[in-house]
């Protein structure tokens, strides 16, 4: 059996001489050595930028030089000149934010950087009538450059001339089928060539080219929308601008307690200077939310390796956080919802074909003889035939035993493709055409019913969302690459794309979570329409045509309102319509593979790019799904989930320490009492209420329905229930004062670490309800560690304190109790009012 020849070849070309091999080459000399000198002297050579928005140093310095560091800083250079290194442990938080945000951001910074939408192959321009094979980087604009069938155009170009020039402009538009180019047609940096060659005139080279411009918007980077996050900067910002002031406030008051600054300055620096520091170093390091900001990286760090188990890469570690906030996902087809190319589906006879008694048992009707097939089996074994003829070579492999007499590649300007066989092949010998329907059908030929029967056929089957092609014969013979005459339909063949097995049932779980699925694509609405009726959508009629949707913002915005499957659609209109479902107030999500998918990924609030996706599309994706595989965005939602409603219950308990810490200091501070913890209890009590348990209760199974609002909520219980704690403290602090004023300084710290533990163990253990065994475990251990910490004799020199006398210890757990009591009720009316806001948002 032999195989068939490429349909088309290219021939040898010389070095010297432009020895093109094709038509209307000739007299094109391309530009002079003097021209190409011109050019480069003036910068219009094919040269990208590969900058990005910031340097390394920017980067430090955005994570680095902040208001809160500096504090922290400066109260780390205070511990520091004291002497007192074993109270700097409130510095390693910081240390530990500052680090994992640098890396993450130069990451992202570094994987940008890379991105190169264009592959960096030699090519071939014409210059002083020669062809001259150059570096892409070198074409300068007018170059004339050379393409033929696989190569991928370097710059923005007009077509001098074409010879069956197809490009392949799917990774720029979305849509599949070859787009035929004539001279003076436009083409794009970033297309390819799928059938035939030609000339093209750069006009547009480096930053200026169409690639250049995606790149460049695609390596811009922008931190991606996180809610949590978000609540932390609004915390920081108000922090921010009430901490100058609050820091003047504790330093005077400390001073004051010490006996004032003229005393603290003339004395010997123990005995007033530095204790009034350190207590200032507690006070403010207590109301910095550190910690809150170091267990929200590590809740997403851990949620993007349990994810990258299942194959799913995320490049932003918010974006977990996000999918649990999406209420809208917009689905490309090609790529999401499909698989890219097409499958074969049926073969079929025309109307108007012939009878045949041949049966066969492959699944295509006996009306369609051996010949045909065998036909059908050559064009999908030709290695150069288009993709959606390659999808014959599985159904059909019957190839004639022969070679061909002659053939003409497909074209998308003929729309056919050809192959003649002689008598030796028996059943397939004669001329073969394959091609459009409207393309072959000759209605002078078959007359106008028989005509009108085919078209009839094949519209029934394009409305249904299949592609068609029509096999007609003659005995014409094939002259050059003229069609044939008397051409008679053999054969219908259709294909399908071929839908992801995942789509649907995943879109089915996204429908009964309450998230809208708009499917947005480049090609033609009925195609579109047709993959989204088999995936479970509902489509009436086609697609809307994205030629016709308006301009205008709010316009387009109430067109998305009404609509949920899309056709036709430039990459400039799938940004805008990403951004019109955002200004009705909807968190998008965006699947894609191609280059023309990029912009609208990088505009949704969270843009997801499947395995195959081209390099710059998965660059500007927070999320790749490394496998391809639709069906891992129910995990990576169960994962969002988990993070947001856990970081909402971290929250309410670390807010209410940042509460009760800057109530203790300004009210401390104002009273002229000194602050009742040192750096390193503080730490102690920071590490026993929050720091240990929060880690374990970051990462806590929890699927509950994300709810917007989670600050309001987290406040509404911490600024009560922080200012029991201070109310709390200050009781103790009068009953030491009045009735124990000769209890030492580190027995009373003792007294004052004891009930402020026990106070916040009980903010832990409200907040952790319902108690699963695991978390009542955790807690216990919690008390048994505040117990360790009072009565192991090494704990106490570390820590400078003492075991409170009797009386003074009863007091510190009567006062807990107390104060356990009123968080218990303010607990229990905030639960009841979180349960309404849960109810009215059906989560």
């Amino acid at each position: 059996m032999a195989s068939p020849s490429p349909a088309s070849a290219h021939p040898s070309a010389p070095e010297s001489g432009t020895g093109l091999g094709f038509t209307g080459a000739a007299g094109i000399t391309g530009l002079t050595a003097a021209e190409v000198a011109e050019r480069e002297a003036a910068g219009l050579v094919n040269v990208q930028s590969r900058d990005t928005s910031r340097s390394l140093g920017q980067i430090l310095r955005v994570h680095v030089f902040t208001l809160f560091n500096l504090a922290i800083a400066l109260c780390a250079v205070v511990v520091i000149l004291m002497g007192r290194w074993l109270d700097l442990l409130f510095s390693l938080a910081a240390v530990a934010n500052v680090v994992i945000g640098v890396v993450q951001e130069y990451s992202a910074k570094r994987k940008l950087d890379r991105i190169a939408l264009l592959h960096q192959d030699d090519v071939v321009v014409i210059r002083d009538g020669a062809r001259v094979p150059l570096p892409m980087a070198r074409i300068v604009r007018d170059d004339v450059v050379v393409l033929r069938r696989g190569d991928q155009v370097p710059v923005d170009g007009e077509v001098l001339v074409s010879d069956g020039l197809d490009m392949d402009e799917a990774l720029l538009t979305g849509e599949n089928d070859p787009v035929p180019k004539t001279p003076g047609d436009a083409v794009l940096s970033g297309s390819a060539v799928v059938a035939g060659a030609g000339l093209v005139r750069a006009t547009a080279v480096g930053s200026a080219s169409h690639a250049a411009r995606l790149s460049a918007e695609a390596r811009r980077y922008s931190a991606i929308h996180s809610e949590l996050r978000g609540a932390l900067e609004k915390v920081a910002r108000w922090l921010t601008i009430a901490l100058v002031p609050i820091i003047a406030v504790i330093v005077h008051g400390q001073m004051t307690a010490v006996g004032g600054w003229s005393l603290a300055l003339s004395q010997p620096r123990e005995a007033a200077l530095e204790p009034a520091l350190i207590a200032s170093v507690a006070a403010v390091t207590s109301m910095i939310p550190q910690g809150l900001a170091l267990m929200t990286t590590i809740a997403f760090a851990v949620s993007a390796l349990k994810l990258a188990q299942q194959e799913v890469l995320i490049q932003e570690q918010p974006a977990v956080e996000v999918l649990a906030r999406v209420d809208t996902v917009c689905l490309d087809k090609t790529g999401t919802l499909t698989e890219g190319g097409v499958r074969f589906d049926r073969l079929t006879a025309p109307a108007s074909a012939d009878a045949s008694p041949d049966a066969h048992d492959d699944g295509a009707p006996a009306e369609v003889g051996d010949g045909a097939r065998a036909v059908l089996a050559w064009f999908g074994a030709d290695p150069d035939v288009n993709p959606t003829a390659a999808a014959l070579r599985e159904p059909f492999t019957a190839v004639p035993a022969v070679d061909p007499a002659a053939q003409v590649a497909f074209s998308s300007a003929r729309r056919w493709s050809a192959v003649a066989f002689g008598p030796e092949a028996g059943a397939a010998a004669g001329t073969w055409l394959l091609g459009a329907p409207e393309a072959l059908v000759d209605e002078r030929l078959l007359g106008p019913d028989a005509a009108e029967a085919v078209r009839a056929q094949v519209h029934a089957d394009a409305d249904a969302g299949r592609r068609v092609l029509l096999l007609a014969r003659t005995d014409a013979p094939l002259i050059g690459d003229a069609l044939p005459a008397g051409g008679v339909p053999v054969a219908v063949v259709t294909f399908r794309e071929n839908v992801r097995p995942d789509a649907a049932e995943t879109l089915d779980y996204f429908h009964a979570q309450g998230v809208r699925t708009v499917v947005i694509s480049g090609d033609s609405p009925r195609t579109v329409a047709a993959v989204a009726r088999e995936v479970g959508l509902e489509v009436a009629g086609q697609a809307y045509d994205g030629r016709t949707l308006p301009d205008e913002p709010g316009e387009l915005a109430a067109v998305m309102a009404e609509h949920d499957v899309f056709g036709r659609v430039s990459p400039d209109q799938k940004k805008a319509m990403v951004q019109a479902l955002q200004s009705r107030g909807h968190v998008v999500a965006m699947t894609g593979d191609g280059v023309n998918d990029a912009l609208a990924l990088k505009t949704a609030d969270l843009g997801i790019a499947m395995g195959n996706a081209a390099p710059a599309t998965k660059a500007v994706s927070r999320m790749v799904l490394l496998d391809g595989r639709f069906d891992r965005l129910p995990r990576v939602l169960g994962e969002g989930r988990q993070v947001i409603a856990n970081m909402e219950r971290l929250a309410h308990i670390y807010l209410t320490k940042t509460t009760y810490a800057l109530l203790f200091g300004v009210v401390f501070s104002l009273f002229a009492w000194q602050f009742p913890l040192l750096p390193r209890q503080a730490s102690t009590v920071d590490f026993i209420m929050i720091g240990a348990p929060t880690f374990f209760l970051a990462l806590l199974p929890n699927p509950r329905r994300y709810v917007p609002g989670f600050l309001g909520r987290a406040l509404r219980f911490a600024i009560p229930s922080g200012a029991v704690i201070l109310l709390s403290m200050v009781a103790l602090h009068a009953y030491v004062r009045l009735t124990a004023g000769d209890v030492d300084l580190a027995r009373q710290q003792a007294a004052f670490m004891i009930t402020l533990t026990l106070l916040g163990l009980w903010v832990l253990s409200v907040m952790s309800r319902p108690l699963s065994a695991r978390v009542v475990v955790l807690i216990l251990a919690m008390y048994a560690v505040l117990a360790a910490v009072v009565l192991v004799p090494a704990s106490r020199w570390y820590h400078r304190m003492e075991v409170p006398p009797t009386d003074v210890l009863v007091a510190a757990l009567v006062v807990a109790a107390l104060g356990c009591g009123l968080i218990e009720v303010i607990h229990q009316v905030h639960r009841r009012h979180v349960a309404r806001v849960l109810a009215a948002a059906g989560a």
